[in-house]
């Protein structure tokens, strides 16, 4: 009796994963299409924090300065940093002197990136504003052409794609890389769907109404992180907000090689998830669950050997229609050295991400 109950919550829980392959990530793999307008005339701030980030600034900033957009000026906010940050920040405006840079240091009072990027929103002179971080670097000089093109009278709030730089022979390059190409799935194809909840901070875009309009932050001060997912869980609708995935609106970073340090900086993602609204957190949890009901069942069920033929083959049209899925995103996203290695990257991203999940129960995580 056991073993046919746990037979029958295998094959459920393969259903609900072909259910969110193809009726809700399906909706962005065949169905969307990259729009070819670009804009150059409407105005755009660019806003980037940093606290000691002065050799990714000097690194970075000046493929920012060098857009091809007739209409931009660039916010520096030097939030306490304790090495040459504000150094470079003056040192870069000076060399593109053409280019209308603002720096802000602040140095007053105790901050977090949320307060930063506060002032440096309240300071810029545009309603249209393109944030990124001070590691990342734009794809192309049309950076700013291709996001702000989706901006119109209804979209206000545009979701770009942070991806990472490639490391030849690393597994956690590869592994970073493929939670990053994982989220972005989900969050371009809620956003797809009409239930946008969440961003990346390295490349989005909205309007300063809208972020005046929630009075900012304030809803979710107290945390520390969220100023991207948070301030998009609290602000997205099915109307106002648009993706922007072509390859010339990417951001590139520079993946974390510690283990250590990246673990850390997932338990602060997933610890803020906790705050979405209910239904994300229900369709969210529901996804990692099957996930890890998928794998689990499927090893207990063959150990066990019962109804092998069929659980191989349950396990084969799942695992096809994620091949399916996530090879046709990782091509839409320049992933596609990700795709023959999948189903142990999944595996492994699995594990962690429960052990996160049992760590973050225990106790909070303090490294921000």
């Amino acid at each position: 009796m056991l073993f046919e109950i746990l037979y029958i919550a295998f094959v459920l829980t393969v259903i609900t994963q072909l259910l969110y392959y193809f009726v809700i990530f399906g909706q962005f793999t065949f169905f969307e299409k990259n729009k070819k307008n670009i804009s150059k005339l409407l105005p755009i701030s660019i806003l980037i924090c940093a606290k000691n980030e002065a050799q990714n600034l000097r690194q970075n900033l000046p493929f920012i300065c060098c857009q091809e957009h007739a209409n931009f000026e660039i916010i520096l906010v030097n939030d306490h940093s304790t090495d040459e940050t504000l150094e470079v920040m003056n040192s870069i405006k000076t060399e593109f002197n053409k280019v209308a840079i603002t720096i802000i240091n602040l140095t007053n009072s105790k901050s977090n990136k949320k307060n930063a990027l506060t002032t440096g929103i309240e300071r810029a002179k545009n309603n249209y504003l393109l944030l990124t971080d001070a590691d990342c670097k734009p794809n192309s000089i049309n950076w700013i052409n291709e996001m702000s093109a989706n901006f119109n009278n209804q979209k206000t709030i545009v979701l770009g794609y942070g991806a990472y730089q490639k490391i030849e022979k690393s597994w956690l390059n590869k592994l970073i890389r493929f939670e990053t190409l994982l989220t972005a799935i989900q969050y371009f194809s809620y956003a797809k769907i009409g239930l946008p909840y969440m961003g990346v901070g390295r490349n989005i875009a909205y309007t300063k109404d809208n972020f005046n309009k929630t009075k900012g932050f304030s809803s979710h001060k107290n945390i520390k992180s969220g100023d991207d997912d948070l301030f998009v869980n609290e602000i997205a609708t099915n109307k106002n907000t648009a993706i922007c995935y072509s390859e010339n609106s990417f951001t590139i970073s520079k993946s974390h090689t510690n283990f250590k340090k990246w673990l850390q900086q997932k338990r602060r993602h997933i610890s803020t998830a906790t705050h979405y609204k209910s239904t994300h957190k229900v369709l969210l949890g529901l996804f990692y669950v099957s996930q890890f009901l998928f794998w689990f069942l499927a090893i207990v069920l063959l150990t066990i050997g019962f109804n092998t033929n069929t659980i191989l083959l349950l396990i084969l049209i799942r695992i096809g229609f994620q091949y399916i899925i996530f090879g046709l995103t990782a091509k839409k996203l320049d992933e596609k050295d990700l795709i023959l290695s999948i189903p142990f990257l999944e595996l492994f991203l699995i594990v962690i991400q429960m052990s996160i999940f049992i760590q973050n129960l225990i106790s909070k995580p303090k490294h921000w």
